[in-house]
């Protein structure tokens, strides 16, 4: 069973962006993969880094030459314009996303590859992360599932760390939007659930940020205004391309609205209570 699995590749795609403090731990979690034999090449492209984030991996990489860890340098272009590079460069059979500043457990290319193998039709497939599982709605997501694009539409998941696809979706849509600053991961992944198999194992796979909270706290997720028009950007595109209806269309405005709302009250709230 295992054997077969090593005919499998898996190239892995980090941006990097004043990443000092966190892309050790990063690259510790990939190292410590069981099924670490499976990864071909690690991509990490330094996005314009200003801090120690590229002397940090080279001495990394230096230290850990079993691990064929490729650096690639650019200009800063944003976190969408970073991973196409990596995309671009990618060479195996599998493409899995992971970010600066999180952390796989230790059995998640393994358990990821393992779905691959007993279900060769899945095409995209993400996983449970921070020790939350998946909801969509008041449904808990406790087994295999394939998603739709309304799924995706009321609750966008997974978390880009934990994806990982066939890169024969690269090859046939193309790469992030790189004018599109927020949400732009979830623009992607709708499409890739417009036209493909995307899956969800409910498994815990990936530490987020420290296990940070979801929203309005760092990072792009911050800026709560800007997520939100970047949603709704995403489903004005699906409304033009006829993939969800006017009526749904409608419905996600307020949804959206909504939870705006919501998360505005939120993160205020959080705020007077840790001051």
């Amino acid at each position: 069973m295992y054997s077969k699995l090593e005919s499998k590749s898996v190239s892995i795609v980090i941006p990097m962006y004043n990443s000092e403090s966190t892309i050790i731990r990063t690259l510790e979690s990939v190292k410590n993969q069981t099924a670490f034999n499976l990864i071909s090449e690690i991509i990490i492209v330094n996005d314009g880094s200003t801090d120690n984030s590229l002397d940090i991996v080279l001495k990394y990489s230096n230290e850990n030459r079993g691990m064929n860890i490729k650096i690639i340098n650019k200009a800063n272009g944003g976190v969408s314009s970073a991973r196409n590079v990596a995309m671009k460069e990618a060479k195996s059979e599998y493409i899995a996303l992971l970010d600066s500043d999180d952390e796989w457990l230790s059995n998640k290319i393994e358990i990821q590859m393992r779905t691959f193998q007993m279900y060769p039709e899945i095409d995209f497939l993400g996983g449970d992360y921070n020790g939350k599982s998946l909801y969509i709605l008041f449904k808990k997501i406790d087994k295999l599932y394939k998603a739709t694009v309304k799924d995706l539409c009321i609750k966008f998941f997974p978390v880009t760390p934990s994806a990982i696809f066939k890169r024969k979706i690269v090859e046939e849509i193309g790469f992030f939007d790189e004018k599109q600053e927020y949400a732009e991961d979830g623009n992607y992944f709708l499409k890739i659930c417009a036209k493909y198999n995307y899956y969800h194992l409910p498994v815990q796979m990936v530490i987020c940020g420290l296990g940070k909270q979801e929203f309005g706290v760092s990072g792009l997720s911050a800026n709560l205004k800007e997520m939100y028009a970047g949603n709704v950007k995403n489903i004005k595109e699906l409304k033009k391309d006829s993939i969800i209806s006017n009526k749904f269309y409608l419905f996600l405005r307020i949804f959206y609205g909504i939870k705006y709302i919501r998360r505005i009250i939120i993160t205020k709230m959080r705020s007077i209570f840790n001051k």
